[in-house]
């Protein structure tokens, strides 16, 4: 008897053994949940790296906004003048270049952030369900070396 033709979505084995392919596939999967997650709370992932950026940092450029939390330029505008527009930060002109506006987080949203934490926290669960606590932990530890490695010069 022959065995059974593969399905259209089967993976081939060779990739199933390649980091870059499962990180990938892992990297999907997260996005896909903070998406849902994020969307269910009437925010993007740009408005929490944002704001927790500002709330851990203080007050900053649209430029240094950008470098710290890896967001291009124009969807660091973009997504500032949403969080603008819903009172969650403030922009004001630079004392020192009139050119620039600083950023800052207002009380809303600081408050915005501390709704968004039980969501993290759900994604990070429902994401990790499989590995237990030490996993966890290890494979934190593991993705944290990879990335400090490539952040070497």
């Amino acid at each position: 008897m022959n065995p059974a033709p593969p399905t259209a979505d089967a993976t081939f084995s060779r990739i199933l053994e390649m980091p870059t392919w499962l990180i990938t596939r892992a990297y999907a999967y997260s996005h896909r949940l903070l998406a849902e997650g994020f969307g269910a709370a009437g925010v993007r992932g740009y408005h929490f790296r944002l704001l927790a950026a500002l709330e851990e940092f203080g007050p900053a450029s649209q430029a240094d906004l950008g470098r710290r939390t890896s967001i291009d330029r124009s969807d660091v505008v973009a997504a500032l003048n949403e969080l603008a527009a819903r009172g969650l930060i403030q922009r004001s002109p630079d004392p020192d270049d009139r050119r620039r506006n600083v950023i800052t987080i207002m009380p809303a949203g600081t408050k915005q952030l501390r709704a968004l934490a039980p969501i993290l926290d759900g994604v990070q669960d429902q994401l990790l369900a499989p590995l237990s606590a030490a996993e966890r932990t290890q494979l934190v530890g593991l993705l944290t070396r990879l990335l400090e490695h490539d952040a070497q010069p």
